[in-house]
């Protein structure tokens, strides 16, 4: 095979590699712009690779695996909800309490499953499409689960920037307050933007152990949730720039595979871990502020598209609770009793 040949059997890798990560940072994106802190991602994908993996085992059917785990993970994002947003607890002590019980439950009831064969999702090209020189082999010679990620994060996009839906989530996570004097209602909002995003994490979970590792063992998906709520900062909540993110990640595992048969001698462990650590790297460069000042030596045409492309400014009113009184009642729109006086 040529150098460019690799090259694409590499980007096609990465390509495979970033989808479970596409699905369960669009998730969590959704979430986190409606002002909800989910960081049970860690273990509500690991569950739902489990529960979506021994449903397509023992049904025979894929759809019912995704099935499944979409519902598991919507499930811990429901007691995500209740918890953080009408109980007004702490997102962050939930999410992290929920991500280890989730572990742990998928290590327990997942234990029958462990390296038994299962259905895997069919591969599918598709015609015409899949014989484009370049784009062809990249991104039209998978199968149905890679090129409904291409839709998911359009239709993300769309529906957070295009549709009157998608302000109601921005706007209860920028200025709740605000939002409910227009009408809206902050936690039936925010309670279904969560669960909905859970729902994506738990696809997420399922495309990992039915498609890119079809499989379940122990700790199947390790890692894949915290780098998942890494990308969405990296992303700067944005779905598109959190699927890139992904394609990133994606890429740097496929160049550590490639290491690691190209340099043998070195422990595999390195290998195993550096697509962690460069992503933990990529982060803080863009989370610490470097970036913007490395960028005032810039001129400001060049400067400005650099620190929008970047910006990873989170929801005004990410993690705070709305008060329960406050949104009790059902909010009405201003100036909905100027007829009664």
């Amino acid at each position: 095979m040529d150098d460019g040949g690799e090259l694409l059997s590499l980007l096609a890798t990465a390509l495979a590699a970033s989808t479970p990560l596409v699905y369960a940072a669009v998730g969590e994106t959704l979430t986190e712009r409606a002002g909800v802190i989910n960081l049970s991602a860690e273990g509500s994908m690991m569950l739902s690779a489990m529960v979506g993996f021994a449903a397509a085992l023992t049904t025979g059917s894929v759809l019912a695996g995704f099935a499944a785990a979409a519902a598991t993970g919507a499930l811990v994002a429901l007691v995500v909800a209740i918890g953080g947003i009408h109980l007004r607890r702490s997102q962050v002590a939930i999410g992290f309490v929920l991500a280890m019980l989730c572990a742990d439950l998928s290590s327990v009831l997942g234990g029958p499953f462990v390296r038994v064969p299962g259905p895997t999702v069919p591969a599918m090209s598709i015609p015409v499409l899949r014989d484009v020189p370049i784009l062809g082999p990249l991104f039209f010679r998978s199968d149905p689960l890679v090129y409904a990620s291409y839709l998911l994060v359009a239709c993300a996009w769309v529906f957070l920037y295009r549709t009157r839906a998608g302000l109601l989530v921005r706007a209860v996570g920028e200025q709740p307050a605000a939002a409910h004097a227009r009408g809206a209602h902050v936690t039936r909002v925010r309670t279904a933007a969560t669960v909905v995003g859970g729902a994506l994490v738990g696809i997420g979970g399922a495309a990992y152990s039915l498609d890119f590792k079809a499989g379940w063992s122990h700790r199947h998906t390790a890692g894949y949730g915290w780098i998942a709520l890494a990308i969405v900062i990296f992303g700067g909540f944005d779905p598109v720039r959190a699927a890139l993110g992904a394609c990133l990640f994606g890429v740097l595992s496929s160049m550590a595979s490639l290491g690691q048969s190209a340099l043998p001698s070195v422990p595999a462990q390195v290998f195993s871990v550096a697509p962690f650590a460069l992503m933990i790297v990529v982060l803080g460069l863009t989370s610490s502020g470097l970036l913007e000042r490395l960028g005032a030596l810039l001129p400001d045409a060049a400067r400005r598209p650099l620190l929008r492309a970047f910006d990873a400014t989170p929801p005004a009113a990410l993690g705070k609770p709305y008060p329960a009184a406050a949104d009790g009642a059902e909010a009405r729109p201003r100036g909905a009793d100027q007829g009664t006086k």
